[in-house]
């Protein structure tokens, strides 16, 4: 019966949409210097009707009474373009800083008494149906407030521009529909005391939201408990959330039909002291550094995906890098050539085959170079990847502008001549190439010093940096310069 009745009220609403957006109606009164608007909604017919705050109530709000809810919605002096909207997940009044900077920036503010059901529904409709805020509103919930953002953000994941958790309490289903969130690129933005008793669950969503391609930042108050809540100073908050709102992606003309979008961003992370917290605050993720655009795709005839990681601006001559595996996090060669406007590309690598095909990587550089990618990629891998960037690199010289690796191992696992024996190709190319290696690497003198030996002798140019006392990990160079340098000195 509830359905219907909802079903009746959003199609009332629609018609009457086709009209006009009708004025917010009741008593106005006021919340820290801005309009105020009270409505309550009935929980078994959901009409939704407009009353006046009591002025015992002052900014706060009284428990509804029984079978209704309480809702709230502040008006900014002047509206931002799009009418954006944070919703308040729980505890109206608390630590409030957050929305009325963002008041001061044109935003509306709403709520609604705890939890989520049908008169969440019936309030989302009212004001993004009839009084036009946008269809997407940003969430600030502070601990059972973060649960009941993520429950009606996960059963909404398309209606969702932010999600702002302040040591968020969390139910198991919410996290297991998390990947709703990511597929469709809600930024999260979790703050948290390093002493608050649920911490674990900002953990638990920030490598569930990042394994399914999220995007996630959390910022550690040192010493905090669950509370006090939020910021003193609401920069952070208002930024995160009005920068989510301001976000317009422009679709890179490489794109096939069918694509997922998702962001590759670091491990970076910054200590420093924050005055207005009187703390020592943690941060990190990509509200906090650099991050960017991961597109992964297929093409006909070739089996498995390939992935395109964009820089913000592109280099000229657009280029790029053709590699095996997966940049890491920690990666700073490929967060440096990112930055300076190189795409990094992952090739694709079969589900049901031992490695790479060679002809299949072609298909994937036939298309880019067709979409304007320089017609010589560098070739980069790590560990054993590199082998296989090798392999395509011989069967393809006058592809290749040079060659990077880290802690290589010289494997490829469907080449006909593995690559130690077989680089003539390259040297005949004049293909310069660079390891960059632990002294302690276990396979530096079976693998790179071969490599060296071999290469030079066939009249090739061949730099190994080796770093004293390092072993197989970290991989990245202690000096990344070195290697970006080399490669945009190189790269054509």
């Amino acid at each position: 019966m509830k359905k219907q009745i909802l079903g009746m009220f959003l199609g009332a609403i629609a018609l009457a949409n086709q009209v006009s957006a009708q004025p917010l109606q009741g008593g106005k009164t006021a919340w820290h210097g801005f309009d105020r608007y009270d409505y309550v909604i009935d929980e078994q017919t959901l009409q939704l009707v407009p009353i006046t705050a009591t002025a015992k109530e002052g900014n706060g709000v009284a428990a509804p009474e029984k079978g209704t809810r309480r809702c709230i919605v502040v008006v900014p002096k002047q509206a931002a373009e799009g009418n954006p909207w944070t919703w308040r997940g729980c505890y109206w009044d608390h630590e409030p800083q957050a929305e009325v900077e963002l008041l001061k920036r044109g935003f509306h503010v709403a709520y609604i008494t705890t939890d989520p059901d049908e008169t969440w529904d019936v309030w989302y409709a009212f004001l993004t149906r009839e009084y036009k805020l946008s269809p997407k509103p940003a969430f600030i919930g502070m601990s059972r407030g973060g649960t009941n953002s993520y429950t009606w953000g996960t059963n909404h994941p398309d209606k969702v521009t932010a999600i702002c958790a302040d040591n968020p309490g969390l139910t198991h289903t919410s996290l297991m529909k998390m990947d709703l969130l990511a597929q469709n690129d809600v930024p999260l933005l979790h703050i948290c005391g390093s002493i608050d008793p649920i911490l674990h669950n900002t953990y638990a969503i920030e490598n569930l939201y990042h394994a399914n391609g999220g995007r996630i930042s959390v910022l550690v108050k040192d010493g905090a408990a669950h509370h006090p809540h939020s910021l003193h100073n609401p920069n952070v908050i208002a930024d995160f959330i009005e920068q989510s709102f301001a976000e317009k992606e422009e679709k890179p003309a490489f794109l096939t039909e069918k694509y997922a979008k998702t962001v590759f961003y670091g491990t970076k992370i910054t200590y420093s002291y924050a005055e207005s917290e009187k703390a020592w605050l943690t941060r990190w993720g990509p509200a906090f550094a650099a991050s960017y655009n991961k597109y992964s795709m297929s093409l006909p005839g070739v089996e498995g995906s390939f992935t395109v990681l964009v820089p913000h601006r592109v280099a000229s001559g657009t280029p790029w890098v053709f590699r095996c595996d997966q940049p890491e996090r920690d990666s700073e060669v490929d967060f440096a050539l990112l930055e300076k406007g190189f795409h990094i590309v992952v090739a694709p690598v079969p589900y049901n085959a031992n490695g790479p095909i060679v002809e299949h990587w072609t298909k994937v550089y036939d298309y880019l170079t067709g979409k304007g990618f320089s017609k010589k990629p560098v070739l980069a891998g790590r560990g054993a990847a590199t082998g296989e960037v090798y392999n395509w690199g011989i069967e393809n010289p006058d592809k290749v502008s040079c060659i990077y690796g880290e802690n290589p191992i010289m494997r490829a696992s469907l080449a006909k001549v593995q690559p130690m024996g077989n680089l003539s190709a390259l040297a005949k190319a004049g293909i310069p190439i660079l390891h960059a290696c632990g002294s302690l690497d276990p396979n530096l003198n079976s693998q790179t010093r071969e490599v060296e030996k071999k290469y030079k002798s066939l009249g090739g140019k061949i730099t190994v940096i080796t770093d004293k006392g390092r072993g197989h990990y970290p991989l990245s160079p202690e000096q990344p310069a070195s290697a970006v340098n080399f490669i945009v000195k190189n790269a054509k």
